[in-house]
């Protein structure tokens, strides 16, 4: 039988005081959703500025101060990141960098027009390919703070009052993504990645200031590096850390269900909690019918939980059912949308 990993207890301060809270790690569908018959998928650049929005480019980076060859290396870098995350997943049997094809873009600081379905399905027929990662846009976005400081030179005849210029940098690197599937015509998605680095410098001038920020190239290689990695791990599922509220009081089994549960014995809590779905309180019955779906999805049957959670709420007005059915389906869906996702 599934189960699910129970990280410690944490005590819960709820109003009633009635219940106590738990976590569970549960499996998350990936963001993005690709049908399992694409195996072969080309990734292409069109971050590249048209002569319009080149020149506009080229005086962003004359006032920024950024280097004249940043955005051509971090976009290659970029891409690096892109290839290398999804060659290492086996979720595809080929990944196709598609260096030849020249493609430019009128957007300046946000994604451009989504290229024609003409141009995908040309390209992906011309390459074998059956679904396009595309980098849309690569844009670096620096501004520079000055400040000063008191300091002393040492001279030959001895040291002398000055001003020491700190220069503090931020550099944004964005990159923004589309996949396209040509055989139903859809974008699968569009995103943005935003990385920021800092940098600092001191000198005798705004000019050494500036100048003693070191490293700042490799800074933005890797960071754009990191930006590709980023975007394609939205094809993989991830862990994610919930809450659940379970009952701790209405009668003596309920207590001590309770210390069986904080000591793991979640099974043992649950022998005593189907006792209690007979009881002839209603209140109680219905306490333990939802503790029941507790520890159903512990042990990994959405099916069984529902269904307990349904009875604590229509038989026994347990308000906490409702809330919880709503929770338990929307987990089941995820749990469909994750078979599809490992179809291989």
């Amino acid at each position: 039988m599934k189960k699910y990993l129970i990280l410690p207890l944490l005590a819960a301060a709820m109003a009633s005081c009635a219940t106590q809270e738990l976590f569970l790690n549960v499996t998350q569908p990936a963001p993005v959703t690709i049908a399992p018959e694409i195996k072969t998928v080309g990734i292409i650049d069109r971050s590249t500025p048209t002569d319009q929005t080149k020149s506009l480019d080229n005086l962003d980076k004359l006032l920024s101060l950024e280097g004249t060859d940043l955005d051509s290396i971090g976009t290659r870098e970029a891409i690096k990141g892109v290839t290398e995350e999804l060659a290492a997943n086996d979720r595809f049997n080929e990944v196709k960098l598609l260096n030849g094809l020249q493609f430019r873009t009128s957007s300046l600081g946000g994604l451009p027009v989504p290229l024609t379905w003409e141009q995908v399905e040309m390209i992906c027929n011309e390459n074998g390919t059956q679904a396009l990662f595309a980098l849309e846009m690569y844009d670096t976005d620096t501004r520079v703070n000055y400040s000063t400081e008191p300091t002393k030179i040492k001279t030959p005849l001895g040291s002398i009052p000055a001003l020491n210029h700190i220069a503090s940098m931020e550099t944004l690197v964005k990159t923004g993504w589309r996949i396209y599937s040509p055989s139903d015509r859809a974008i699968l998605d569009e995103f943005i990645v935003g990385e920021s680095i800092v940098f600092a410098g001191k000198g005798i001038n705004p000019v050494a200031a500036v100048a003693g920020m070191v490293n700042r190239k490799e800074a933005v290689k890797e960071v754009s590096r990191k930006a590709g990695h980023i975007y394609a791990i939205r094809l993989i599922p991830y862990r994610l850390r919930v809450t659940r509220d379970y009952f701790v009081k209405g009668t003596g089994s309920f207590k001590i269900a309770k210390r069986r549960a904080q000591l793991g014995k979640w099974d043992e809590a649950a022998e005593l909690w189907q006792v209690e779905t007979t009881n002839p309180k209603m209140k109680i019955a219905g306490r333990a019918h939802y503790n029941m779906a507790i520890i159903s999805e512990i042990n990994g049957d959405l099916d069984a939980a529902t269904s307990w959670a349904q009875k604590a709420y229509s038989d026994y007005g347990n308000k906490h059912g409702l809330r919880y059915v709503r929770i338990l389906e929307n987990r089941k869906y995820n749990e469909e949308v994750l078979k599809y996702q490992e179809q291989r």
